[in-house]
């Protein structure tokens, strides 16, 4: 006869270390070049380039990360650490007035996915990697 108790322990110990693995992998990183540069090219850099609309409106150039980072004449656009709090996330969710969401006009606006992988490399510090 086995005895269950003894078996069952056996077993949660032997999967300790594994779960411990898995735990230490964590989130995959995001990469700023890889991943978010290419979905801001595809729904910002319209107006958000060089002489661009909405780099005259609101000062805010995502040219470069070091545009991107430097923020809008109001000030930041991205806290590094919190994408809550990041004013480039509320535009492009829309929980900002729907009259300074973004983009504007007749741009397709970001993925869900698209958004998530903003959120998660803003989360991770916003790193230039």
């Amino acid at each position: 006869m086995i005895n269950l108790k003894k078996t069952t322990g056996i077993m949660t110990l032997s999967l300790l270390p594994v779960l411990a693995l898995l735990g230490c992998q964590g989130e995959q990183q995001v990469s700023f070049a890889q991943n978010v540069q290419p979905i801001l090219q595809k729904h910002c850099s319209e107006c958000h380039m060089n002489g661009g609309e909405g780099v005259q409106a609101s000062g805010f150039s995502m040219d470069s990360y070091a545009a991107l980072m430097k923020g809008a004449r109001n000030g930041p656009m991205i806290i590094p650490g919190d994408s809550q709090g990041s004013n480039m996330l509320v535009l492009m969710e829309g929980r900002a007035d729907p009259s300074i969401s973004m983009p504007h006009g007749k741009m397709e606006g970001a993925t869900g996915k698209e958004i998530e992988t903003i959120r998660l490399w803003i989360d991770q510090g916003a790193k230039n990697n």
